[in-house]
């Protein structure tokens, strides 16, 4: 009886064997990790060697002081010293139209025409504060700067020549190698005596353009 026992118990023991290795190979592939077929996405970006010039026409509005806003427009031209400074040269053209004195009393004009065109040249520091890019259809990506410049340079008003102060910001997207998209905002600053009285004015620029890498 007790050998019978003994023959029963090292029966279940090998059966016990045989079946681990199947039990544990189910288990193996029920654990098998899953792959969720991501793929790695590839971005391109067009490259600027920092080294290079700049140049292109540009196009706006300049709000003068004490007169009306009108259409600018103009050429800048740049040298980037490196990846984080630029300077940068301007010229920039327009026209004052009437002022509000003289809308409002309807009298002859204080000024004449050729005594309202506006021109100007000026020569800035640029600080590239924040460079980055923009990503397009999350395949494309186009290398961009926010930047701050300042500078001084002359303007032509009213039959005089005024010393003027340049701060402004702008940003800039790189199109490919050699096309860039500039968006700037700037304020010209010059001290004027055109109505009797000497006073400091802020005449603010807001324009658009492109310029070309070389």
């Amino acid at each position: 009886m007790e050998n019978r026992h003994k023959r029963v118990f090292l029966a279940a023991a090998v059966c016990s064997a045989l079946t681990a290795p199947i039990h544990a190979e189910e288990q193996r592939e029920s654990w098998q990790i899953l792959d969720p077929g991501i793929e790695r996405q590839e971005f391109s970006s067009p490259a600027i060697n920092r080294d290079d010039f700049e140049i292109g026409p540009y196009i706006g509005m300049l709000s003068i002081q004490d007169f009306n806003s009108d259409v600018l427009y103009g050429m800048r031209a740049a040298w980037h010293i490196n990846e984080d400074f630029f300077f940068e040269g301007n010229y920039g053209s327009s026209q004052a139209d009437l002022t509000s004195y003289e809308k409002l009393s309807g009298g002859a004009p204080l000024f004449d025409d050729s005594e309202r065109d506006y021109t100007f040249y000026d020569l800035n520091l640029g600080w590239n504060a924040l460079p980055g890019e923009i990503f397009i259809l999350d395949v494309y990506a186009l290398k961009s700067d926010f930047y701050f410049v300042g500078g001084a340079g002359s303007t032509d008003f009213l039959g005089d020549n005024f010393f003027t102060l340049i701060v402004g910001a702008g940003f800039r997207m790189l199109l490919n190698d050699w096309i860039s998209w500039r968006f700037d905002v700037r304020d010209h600053i010059f001290d004027r005596d055109a109505f009797g009285n000497n006073e400091t004015t802020n005449n603010i620029e807001l324009s658009t353009g492109v310029t070309f890498l070389f």
